[in-house]
């Protein structure tokens, strides 16, 4: 029936080597296949490489309005802030400016988020010391807002360096919530809450009536 259509070779006789080479052919190529499933290396679902070696975590309560600030100066006066977001290895990964930004975009639309949280990242070591500091930046309601500052080390295991709850009573309030000093290897050998302005740095240089750089000081 086939032949009607002229579809079968004509003429060529049957050569069963030609067949036992095929079939090794496709054995040795299935093998092959299972060998490369075997040594290829497996997906490691749910691990996350973070190269953050610190995160800082600054919240305030839900849905509050209120906008706090986080001021981070390292060992060489790089200040990291929402009007630099990095500087050195540090960086401002979201500044949260309470009822303003809270929200995220789904399907075009704003949707408002309750979270209100400010998170910076350290990225790398320098030995020295290192200040944490919040700013009552917009005070909304005109009721103190506590706020819980958490320093975390991340390598090579997560560990809470520290973790504080201070109340900013007004606007303009600055604290310092911790100051921490690492030593070269990145270990924490000195933590304290001692008040130190970081915004004074920048309110000196202005009454000096030179520009300053974040962090080669005032010229």
């Amino acid at each position: 029936m086939i032949d009607q259509f002229g579809l079968m070779p004509q003429g060529e006789g049957f050569d069963p080597f030609s067949v036992v080479l095929f079939k090794a052919l496709q054995i040795l190529a299935f093998l092959f296949f299972i060998a490369l499933l075997i040594i290829a290396p497996q997906e490691d679902k749910g691990k996350v490489d973070s190269k953050a070696e610190f995160i800082i975590t600054v919240d305030w309560p839900d849905n509050h309005p209120d906008d706090i600030d986080t001021f981070v100066q390292d060992p060489q006066g790089q200040i990291v802030w929402f009007r630099r977001r990095e500087a050195d290895f540090m960086l401002l990964d979201r500044d949260d400016r309470g009822g303003v930004n809270d929200f995220v975009v789904v399907n075009g639309q704003k949707v408002p988020t309750s979270a209100r949280q400010e998170l910076i990242t350290i990225r790398g070591i320098i030995a020295g010391e290192y200040t944490v500091n919040v700013y009552h930046f917009a005070a909304v309601t005109g009721q103190p807002v506590p706020v819980t500052v958490m320093v975390q080390k991340i390598n090579p295991k997560v560990t809470i360096v520290a973790k504080e709850t201070i109340d900013l009573h007004q606007g303009g309030d600055e604290k310092t919530a911790v100051r921490f000093t690492l030593d070269a290897k990145g270990e924490v050998t000195e933590t304290n809450r001692i008040p130190r302005s970081i915004l004074q740095t920048f309110q000196n240089s202005s009454k000096d009536g030179k520009a300053w750089t974040n962090g080669a000081g005032p010229q």
